[in-house]
């Protein structure tokens, strides 16, 4: 490198910080929107750009998706898929094992009709069906086949195949690095909410899913109004994929 050029990109350096030197970005989404009309608007009122995920055909699934679109929030599909230890009967949109090519298009047509305003689709549940690539495919090919929707890895278990038959299919996807609330201890969301930002710090960005449990809600109503203040940047789902130049 010539001695000038070196200069100037020390200077840069000094005055600027490295070129990574961004703010690391914070993405979190709220699951299971859909049954709870109360928990559903409280999740919604919380500050800045959180997404919400709603469950297809659930009883007020569409009305708080129509409430979020117009808090100027964005809107995911929140799809049931087949777990490990599912039992009865499936829930409202569900992809089971067993289901065929087209009962699999008909089911996810109901399903992302039901959710007004979705502009990408995550996984709820899924242990059993996101380790199959098979009925993955069929799923990418219905989402592929509305560009721009994306797809959001719930990342259930560590078998997923989800997320790399959606980058072989030609979608949009990430997959979730961080769940808040895996139980309903307000230590484990507080433990978890410090993981997230550990997790964001080191990567440049981190997708977090919590739910609208109430201990959850009252820790983000408190403490997302500090994310800003400790450096990070609170983002809508949809500008992680841009970050990623997708």
């Amino acid at each position: 490198m010539k001695p000038a050029l070196a200069c100037l990109g020390l200077l840069t350096y000094l005055f600027l910080g490295p070129a990574h030197a961004e703010q690391p970005r914070v993405a979190i989404i709220i699951d299971d929107l859909g049954y709870e009309l109360e928990a559903g608007r409280r999740a919604i009122a919380l500050p800045g750009p959180l997404t919400y995920a709603v469950l297809p055909g659930t009883p007020r699934g569409r009305l708080l998706a129509e409430a979020a679109h117009d808090s100027g929030k964005e809107v995911l599909l929140h799809l049931p898929m087949q777990s490990v230890d599912h039992r009865g009967a499936p829930e409202p949109g569900g992809i089971m094992l067993d289901m065929t090519r087209n009962a699999l298009r008909t089911t996810f047509d109901d399903a992302i009709e039901s959710v007004p305003h979705a502009i990408g689709v995550n996984t709820h549940r899924g242990s059993l069906v996101t380790r199959h690539p098979g009925h993955m495919r069929w799923l990418m090919d219905e989402i592929k086949g509305r560009d721009p929707l994306f797809f959001i890895d719930s990342f259930t278990t560590h078998e997923s195949v989800a997320l790399q038959v959606a980058r072989e299919s030609g979608v949009s996807a990430v997959r979730r690095d961080v769940f808040l609330d895996p139980d309903h201890s307000p230590d484990t969301v507080e433990h978890e909410f410090e993981r997230m930002k550990a997790f964001a710090r080191e990567h440049g960005q981190v997708v977090a899913i919590a739910h609208p449990y109430p201990h959850t809600l009252e820790f983000l109503e408190r403490e997302l109004p500090r994310l800003a203040e400790e450096g990070f940047e609170l983002v809508p789902i949809s500008h992680v994929f841009i970050s990623a130049g997708e």
